[in-house]
């Protein structure tokens, strides 16, 4: 399921329902209009009141449309200026999800489930995003033709300190010949604001470069935006990054959208609501503490 954000001053959220193939190579400009009955609001439909944010206020809620539709592949909606948020409809991401919610899961139990997770979203993420290559190779039993990633094109990895550490422990054992660039970012508790405090990012991205941005909570979008930041300083464009992320909500995906349309996130859950403090709701507490320890 993947939730676009408008740009307009609607803000209206599409949603995408159904199995998705990417395909960012192809450009697409074709899109399936939608019958009057899949146009929705949150007061028609309770699942994706839900889903989208029930308590939002009236205001915001009169503000957003959801629209429902097939997709039968990423390639069909690559022309929209509009930002994506996936969620893959997959049960074991529901479970991994349910589980880091659990505030009585321990310390190493809840670390194993963000790492799954993270495994499982970047599995959905990197869907016919990659480049590959054909050829010929020999199998014990004769000739066989092969599709390989190609390792001349560039698959970096790049999680937000701390907890970006934990929701990207497995990328190795999804991504072949991937670099991980660490990025430290902290938040204030005060003012909410961002602050860098370790940077390992490439003075430049190797060209065709493709990264994962992984950063389990979105929900300022203080810390995200700033990372993005950096990382199109570095040469990069919207469409060469993906972000990560367990949860998101409203505000971090609406700053993203204004600031990154075309931007594609892929993310477990998404939550209705930030508190005063910064913390999505009911999200799952601060993931960095919970993942470490600490």
């Amino acid at each position: 399921m993947a939730y676009s954000i408008s740009s307009s001053t609607s803000n209206a959220f599409r949603c995408d329902s159904e199995t998705l193939r990417f395909a960012p190579r192809q450009h697409h400009c074709g899109r399936v209009n939608p019958t009057p009955s899949s146009l929705l609001s949150f007061n028609s439909s309770p699942f994706l009141a839900q889903t989208l944010g029930a308590s939002l206020s009236p205001v915001s809620r009169r503000n957003i449309r959801v629209r429902a539709k097939m997709a039968a592949s990423e390639g069909s909606i690559n022309g929209s200026n509009r930002m994506l948020v996936f969620v893959p409809p997959h049960p074991l991401i529901k479970h991994w999800i349910s589980v880091l919610r659990n505030d009585q899961t321990p310390c190493p139990i809840f670390r194993n489930a963000i790492g799954e997770l993270g495994r499982l979203l970047m599995y959905e993420a990197s869907r016919e995003w990659l480049p590959t290559v054909v050829g010929e190779i020999m199998s014990p039993m004769g000739a066989a033709s092969v599709e390989f990633i190609d390792p001349r094109e560039p698959i970096a990895v790049v999680p937000i300190l701390r907890a970006g550490l934990a929701l990207a422990e497995h990328a190795s054992t999804v991504l072949p010949a991937n670099k991980i660039y660490h990025l430290g970012i902290s938040r204030d508790e005060k003012t909410l604001l961002p602050s860098v405090y370790l940077n390992k990012l490439p003075d430049e991205f190797p060209k065709n470069s493709r990264v994962f941005l992984v950063d389990p909570m979105l929900a300022t979008g203080g810390t995200i935006i700033a990372a993005m930041g950096l990382l199109k300083e570095r040469g990069l464009s919207v469409q060469q990054i993906k972000v990560i992320c367990a949860v998101a909500a409203p505000p971090a995906l609406s700053k993203l959208n204004e600031k990154y349309p075309g931007l594609h996130v892929y993310a477990g859950i998404i939550d209705p609501e930030v508190n005063e403090k910064g913390f999505i709701i009911p999200g799952l507490g601060d993931a960095g503490d919970r993942s470490f320890g600490t």
